[in-house]
Parts: structure tokens; sequence; C-alpha cells
């Protein structure tokens, strides 16, 4: 009888490996004699679970993202007298962003642009993140009846102070208070109460 095919599950056991060692390393640092070394495998098992090093980098970047949804998803579990599931994620963010350091592998991605696979693969990730976010800041505004500015754009907002808050943890340049400033006054008020954005 053939033995079953254990290749998916073999790959979700070491995915945290892998991107323990892209954060560590980035992508150009990281080889795939290093990758094996640290799964404990040889570099031809590795090759028959991914087939290159981008795979198992592009394998490793969807992984963070799944890690980060899984922690917002228990965030949401948690009880509504905390808040909407908004300003829950905000606070837990505020708190912890960052602290794993997985946001490395992405900055990692952003200098692997060129490559059209990894920019297919960051994108798929901002736009998962994204379009995560604009839910949450859609219900709390149906929850809360606030106003503010246009969720796609409270959204990328969002993102976007998270990116500042890991460039400040990265480089030392804003204190852990700061960080955490950062998120929850701005996140705040791009949940609302604002008035909404009129053109001209």
């Amino acid at each position: 009888m053939a033995r079953p095919n254990r290749s998916d599950e073999r790959r979700e056991e070491l995915l945290p490996v892998l991107v323990e060692t892209f954060v560590e390393r980035g992508y150009r640092r990281t080889t795939t004699a290093e990758l094996a070394r640290r799964t404990e495998l040889q570099e031809n098992q590795l090759y028959r679970l991914w087939p290159d090093k981008r795979a198992m980098f592009v394998a490793a970047l969807d992984h963070v993202y799944r890690t980060s949804e899984e922690t917002w998803a228990a965030l949401a579990a948690e009880s509504p007298g905390d808040g909407t599931r908004a300003e829950r994620l905000i606070a837990h963010e505020a708190r912890h962003h960052g602290e794993h350091g997985l946001y490395r592998i992405v900055f990692a991605g952003l200098s692997e642009t060129d490559d059209p696979v990894v920019a297919r693969a960051l994108k798929r990730l901002y736009g998962r993140f994204q379009r995560f976010v604009v839910e949450l800041v859609e219900e709390h505004r149906e929850e809360t009846d606030a106003a503010g500015v246009d969720p796609a754009l409270a959204a990328w907002s969002l993102i976007g102070l998270g990116t500042v808050a890991n460039i400040g943890r990265e480089l030392g340049l804003v204190s852990a208070r700061t960080r955490r400033a950062l998120f929850e006054n701005p996140g705040r008020l791009l949940l609302g109460p604002l008035e909404p954005y009129a053109e001209d």
C-alpha cells in the first residue's frame, strides 16, 4: 500500500522556520543551504516541497498574513463589550504591532518587486490586509453610526501607520509609547467620528 502524501502537512510544519530565517536574514542573504540546515533537511528534500527559494519566500509571505488573520479572528471572538472589532484590533496592534518582527519579511520583499512573482505576492498580501480592514471599518461605522473618511482610505491609512511604526521600531526612532500612540490616536480618528470628506 502506498504511503500517503504528507507534502502539504510538511510544508505547514516547516513554514515557521522559513519565516524566521527570512525575517532574520532577508531574502538575498538567505540561501537554500541555510534553509535546509534550519529545517534539518537536505536541500533536495526542500526542493521536493517547493521548487525554489522564491517559492519558499512567497509561501512565507502568505504564512505571515495567515498568522495575522488568526490573531485577528481571535480578537473578533472576544466579548463585544470591549468595543467594536475595529477598536479591539487597533488596541491590540497599538500594544503588539511588530513585536515578532514579521514586518521584516515584507520589507525584504519590497526590495524584490522587480521579480513579478514576489510583486504579485506582496500585492496579494497588502490587498488582503486592506480588504480585511475595510470590512472592519465599515462594520464599525454601522455599529456606531460614526462618519469618517472613506473606509478604503481609512484602511490604507491604518496600514501606513503600521508601516511607519515598523520603520520607527527597526531604526530605533520611536519609543514603544510613541508607537502605541501612533496607532491609538490617528487610528481612532480614522474610524470616526469625523465629517465625511467632500471634494470642492
